[in-house]
């Protein structure tokens, strides 16, 4: 009597034999279920050969074609299989069938015409069955003609058709949409949907191949409602920010964790390939993030890497090439014709409205005075008239002025270029039985459209897993990367060296090069090269100096050529493990993981011209970044009737290790070598050393009834080294439960009801990633610290610099979740309905000390006048809606859509007591407003009697009678001193999402992702920065050609007043405006070429598409982009690109 146990349950199977005997496979099916066997040793060993390719399918479909054409049949009860010789009848049966059957043969495809190898085809009555070979042929023999098959594969709907002795190409559908057995990566593990209790969303590698995305953080904009994507900086090799159903800090990170192949990741993800990931799994919830403790309070987002496939040896070709450009447009500036008039006009009315005491000129004098001075002003006239003449008294441009070099006067398109972008990879991966690997090597190079901005980086993967022996498996999966990057200086808004702000900022009337005044003629240097015009040129050339509105010594085109900033990142990663089964239903697990990143930083500034003359200077920056993670895991799984259970036990230590070493001199010695030895003097000269641990222990218990009731708790216990003595341990829970409603009885007969699952779950997490005022890391905040530098003399010295509370502890994230998945009308529509509540208790504050303690007095800073203390409280609540629907399903065409909603509203519940409000630049914290709610002076319009700017008062502040002004009856004020400050709205949008329409045609495929943002608001700096001319040489926005002109103009725009500039352009409500936007993001065009075409030529796949990516922003203002970060600010940072891209991936 055979009897084999199994050693573990999964519930697919994957097996490939030829001529195989069938207590082999036997035994290969036990390996890989949770099913017993029962049997006669000799029937079984005298059995006819088996030949099976089988991917991914269920134990029924096996063993219908194990047992086809055999003297041999079955029964399952209890997940024991039973094997007997099939009685007289059931033999007689047998052969009647034989003697009129006919061999079917045919092809199965998925819907873009590739071979689907693995697929089950069986007849619908009786155990015959076959699997297709890789190529998707099969052959059924000795079938009743007419008899009906069932031809399925998972991720499919199963196709019913009629036996016959050619089928041809028969095509599947895919249904991976809302089926509850698609596979997920989970916290520690994986799960199908529909055993999974809570909130999830994954994007898997096919979502990848064809998006151009260098940072694959880009990719999550838009998948799935709750997350929100800042644009960030178009800066390549630069990623977004991620933000997770909301803000969960005020003084602590907001970022989610990241988790690359089960090992916390402390890297840049930029560091990634996209053609290396397998899928992105967003744990959003409590329930889904409570294994990760103290680091997941802001969600966590788990990265898988490929690995090979059994018995699937493949070479697989990506390669992408494309151009960039600008994805935002640029604010709309006024040219030099208008330019003139408008700097006269600004002149002009500070004459006649004076700022101090002296009476102003009357209007026709300063008109005069105007037009014969304002050139002086400005400094330079590109116009063929005479100085005094460029614009009349009646403040209008000479209408004989003609420019002298009109196509040298934009800065900024001196300093773009039309960039590039390629992208190519190369796999090979394969496996057997009982190994797999894949292999690897990625070559990015990526050249931004402003110059001097590139990125290069070379990826290499190797990941191989064996299983030597039934009862062990290992692993190991080495990356690594070389990546170098030369910046633009875009990352100061204000420097002089951003290329946005200075290009910007440049009045449209300055040349980039010299030019001889009177005749405009460009001037050449002994060299024959232009010479570039920096504004200070007139003892040495006689041309006119620039005034310091328009960056006077300074030249941004000159500078970014001559200057350099790049970066370099060597990494280095490894995750191994072994895994051990024993006692049936045990598995214990060792995972190690490792990742070194060294990042090296130079920036040399030019001796020429800018901030490194006329010396030169040079700094650079090295660091080490280590991150050492060994964790043990304990699972037991066991099936009993229709009861599955499943635990886990974990042990987890990590460690977190940075070292910084920074130099910088000036003084070149010698032309050519920026190294700091080729520096005379040392300007600066800093390390230190940061180290993190933390350590934890935690259990996970799930169980599922029946397949439709399913619970989930985990605890973990939490220790970290940012906390004192008494304060490093937490504990963290999770419950969750889900009811899959569409499996009961009475919903069998509700037949357009095709999936209904309800789940909701509870947790609490940790933040312990403190941060200081300036964003970094704090990773010893409960521990007060000296400041270096104070020496006497040649005695050293140190002063206290803060004091701490070694009370401090985890913020602390607790979290309510309800939602409802359907898929209704044979799934045509499909989504759900998601509720939250979360709320964050223990947050950091820093409250002010008395000024009796004399710390933070002396030490040129303020951070230490305060103590940091867990006191605040805030919510986040919203909804979340996706819906995915099939609009139009035939043989030739569809299209589907799926449309991501959301809505989140923040809310401040408790303060610190000394501070209950608590300004932090255009926002006040307060209990009862959102962390983004503005607080700002409140803009009340333009007195029309002489175009001030005028703001409601604030009736609790003294005033002088010269500030108030009366309109139509009510007081205002001009005094920004005394303007009534008031909260204005929240940056948080009223919802957000995304719509994606996918048409395919045959093989042609097109899919087009739209992001919007409903409501919100948000400081527009940048339009503020081009509405105030406050000195001279500034650009202005075209906005100021509608400012105030004249007695009772009713215009909304203060006049142009050098004198009262600052005042009447000083942050206001004016300057709020809505948030709103819709976002093109990405457009993908793919066609499959038909495997008869290729497989000639050894292909078994291939696919070339067209891709664009960023492709137009529509927004309330042109060049205003909502979406540059979370707190509805903006500055003059590097703009998104746009990519288009043209690519294949092709598979041998």
């Amino acid at each position: 009597m055979l009897h084999v146990s199994a050693n573990g349950y999964a519930q697919r199977i994957t097996l490939t034999e030829t001529n195989a005997s069938l207590e082999k496979i036997i035994n290969k099916i036990r390996t890989q279920s949770g099913y017993d066997f029962l049997g006669n040793t000799r029937l079984i060993r005298n059995a006819k050969p088996i030949d099976i390719n089988v991917q991914g399918s269920t134990i029924e479909q096996v063993l219908q074609i194990c047992f086809a054409n055999q003297d041999l049949t079955y029964s399952v009860n209890n997940n024991i299989v039973v094997i007997r010789k099939k009685t007289e009848a059931e033999l007689l049966r047998s052969a009647a069938a034989v003697f009129a059957a006919i061999d079917v043969r045919g092809r199965i495809l998925d819907e873009a015409g590739y071979p689907l190898g693995g697929a089950s085809v069986k007849l619908k009555s009786g155990s015959k069955g076959v699997g297709t070979d890789a190529a998707g042929n099969f052959l059924l023999k000795d079938v009743e003609k007419g008899a009906v098959l069932v031809i399925s594969y998972i991720g499919y709907l199963p196709k019913e058709v009629k036996a016959a002795e050619n089928l041809g190409d028969i095509q599947l559908e895919q249904d991976a949409k809302v089926l509850g057995d698609v596979l997920i990566t989970v916290a520690y593990g994986t799960s199908t949907k529909a055993a999974y209790t809570g909130a999830i969303a994954s994007v898997g590698k096919d979502d990848l191949a064809k998006r151009p995305v260098t940072n694959l953080l880009s990719a999550l904009a838009g998948a799935a409602p709750g997350i929100q994507v800042s644009a960030g900086s178009g800066q390549p090799g630069a990623g977004p920010t991620i933000r997770l159903r909301g803000t969960g800090s005020i003084n602590a990170s907001n970022d989610p964790l990241y988790v690359v192949d089960g090992i916390q990741y402390d890297g840049n993800i930029g560091n990634l390939n996209t053609e290396d990931i397998e899928s992105i799994s967003v744990l959003k919830d409590a329930a889904s993030s409570a294994l990760y403790g103290s680091s997941a309070a802001n969600g966590v987002i788990l990265i898988t890497t490929k690995k090979g496939r059994a018995n699937k040896e493949q070479l697989s070709i990506r390669a992408m090439q494309g151009v960039t450009s600008r994805g935002v447009r640029e604010y709309e500036t006024v040219n030099a014709a208008q330019y003139y008039p408008l700097a006269w006009q600004a002149f002009r009315n500070s004459l006649v409205y004076p700022t101090g005491t002296a009476p102003g000129l009357s209007l026709d004098a300063a008109n005069t005075m105007a037009s014969n001075e304002i050139k002086t002003l400005l400094g330079n006239n590109p116009f063929n008239v005479d100085d005094k003449s460029i614009v009349g008294t009646d403040g209008l441009l000479n209408p004989n002025a003609q420019l002298k070099y009109a196509d040298d006067l934009n800065w900024l398109d001196e300093v773009k270029r039309v960039g590039s972008r390629g992208d190519y990879t190369m796999a090979v991966s394969g496996g057997s039985d009982k190994s797999d690997y894949y292999v690897s090597l990625g070559y990015l190079d990526e050249k931004g459209y402003i110059i001097r901005s590139d990125f290069n980086r070379i990826n290499g993967r190797i990941n191989v897993n064996s299983k030597p022996l039934s009862w062990f498996k290992t692993g190991l999966n080495i990356t690594g990367n070389l990546t170098r990057a030369n910046q633009a200086d875009a990352d100061d808004s204000n420097s002089f060296v951003n290329p946005f702000n200075f290009s910007r900022g440049m009045g449209p009337i300055y040349p980039v090069y010299a030019h001889n005044p009177s005749t405009g003629e460009l001037l050449y240097d002994e060299k024959g090269a232009k010479i570039y015009d920096t504004g200070n040129l007139f003892s040495s050339l006689g041309i006119p100096n620039r005034p310091s509105g328009a960056s006077v010594g300074r030249h941004i085109l000159q500078e970014t050529l001559l200057n350099k900033t790049q970066t370099k990142r060597n990494v280095l990663g490894a995750r191994t493990y072994g895994e051990i089964t024993f006692l049936k239903d045990f598995k214990f697990t060792t995972n190690l993981g490792v990742d070194v990143t060294n990042y090296f930083f130079s920036d040399y500034q030019n001796k020429i011209v800018g901030d490194g003359a006329p010396n030169g200077r040079a700094r650079n920056t090295s660091t080490t970044t280590t991150a050492y993670t060994i964790e043990q895991l304990l699972n037991y799984s066991k099936k009993f009737d229709k009861h599955n259970i499943g635990v886990l036990l974990g042990h987890n230590n990590y460690s977190y290790g940075y070292k910084y070493l920074s130099g910088a001199r000036n003084t070149q010695i010698l032309d050519g070598n920026e190294e700091l030895v080729n520096f005379a003097t040392t300007t600066n000269l800093s390390s230190y050393v940061d180290e993190y641990k933390k350590e934890a222990a935690f259990i996970r218990l799930n169980y599922d009834f029946d397949s439709k009731y399913f619970l989930s708790g985990s605890y973990r216990r939490d220790g970290s080294s940012r906390w004192g003595p008494g304060h490093k341990w937490g504990s963290f829970y999770a419950l969750g439960g889900a009811w899959i409603a569409s499996q009961e009885e009475f919903m069998k007969d509700i037949k357009w009801v095709n999936y209904l699952k309800v789940r909701s779950s509870y947790g609490s997490l940790g933040n312990d990633f403190a941060t200081t005022e300036t964003g970094a890391q704090n990773y010893y905040p409960y521990r007060p610290f000296y400041s270096l530098g104070y020496n006497n003399a040649g005695e050293p010295g140190a002063l206290l610099a803060n004091v701490a509370d070694a009370k401090l502890s985890w913020e602390t994230n607790t979290q309510v979740d309800v939602a409802v998945e359907f898929g209704l009308f044979g799934n045509r529509l499909r989504g759900s309905f998601e509720l939250f509540n979360r709320r964050s208790t223990d947050l950091l504050f820093g409250v002010p000390l008395p000024l009796s303690n004399g710390i933070g007095i002396g030490n040129g800073n303020t951070y230490g006048s305060r103590i940091n203390r867990n006191i605040g409280k805030m919510s986040n609540k919203g909804i979340e809606i996706q819906l995915g629907g099939d609009i139009i399903k035939g043989t030739g065409f569809n299209w589907d859509i799926n449309v991501n909603w959301t809505m989140i509203r923040n809310k401040i519940t408790k303060m610190p007591t000394e501070t209950p409000k608590f300004i932090d630049g255009t926002k006040q914290l307060s209990e009862g407003y959102s962390r983004y709610e503005f607080w700002l002076r409140q803009w009340a319009g333009v007195d029309p009697s002489d175009g001030a700017g005028l703001f409601l008062r604030d009736p609790l502040k003294p005033f002088v009678p010269a500030d108030i002004r009366t309109v139509n009856g009510q007081e205002y004020t001009t005094n920004v001193n005394n303007a009534l400050f008031a909260y204005s709205g929240t940056s948080i949008p009223k919802f957000d999402g995304s719509i994606t329409n996918t048409f395919r045609y045959k093989n042609l495929t097109l899919a087009v992702q739209m992001n919007y943002g409903v409501g919100g608001k948000s400081m527009d700096s940048n339009y503020q920065s081009l509405m105030a001319y406050s000195s001279y040489g500034g650009s202005l926005h075209v906005d100021a050609l509608k400012s105030w002109q004249q007695i009772g103009d009713p215009s909304g725009i203060p006049r142009l007043d050098v004198g009262r500039s600052s005042v009447n352009n000083v942050t206001s409500s004016r300057f709020l405006i809505d948030a709103s936007y819709l976002d093109l993001r990405s457009v993908n065009l793919s066609y499959a070429v038909p495997p008869v075409w290729i497989k000639s030529i050894g292909l078994s796949k291939l696919n070339v598409f067209a891709t664009g990516e960023n492709l137009f922003l529509l927004s309330k203002r042109k060049g205003f982009d909502p979406r540059q970060n979370f707190s509805g600010t903006n500055s003059n940072v590097y703009t998104p690109s746009r990519v288009l891209s043209l690519g294949v991936n092709a598979t041998f």
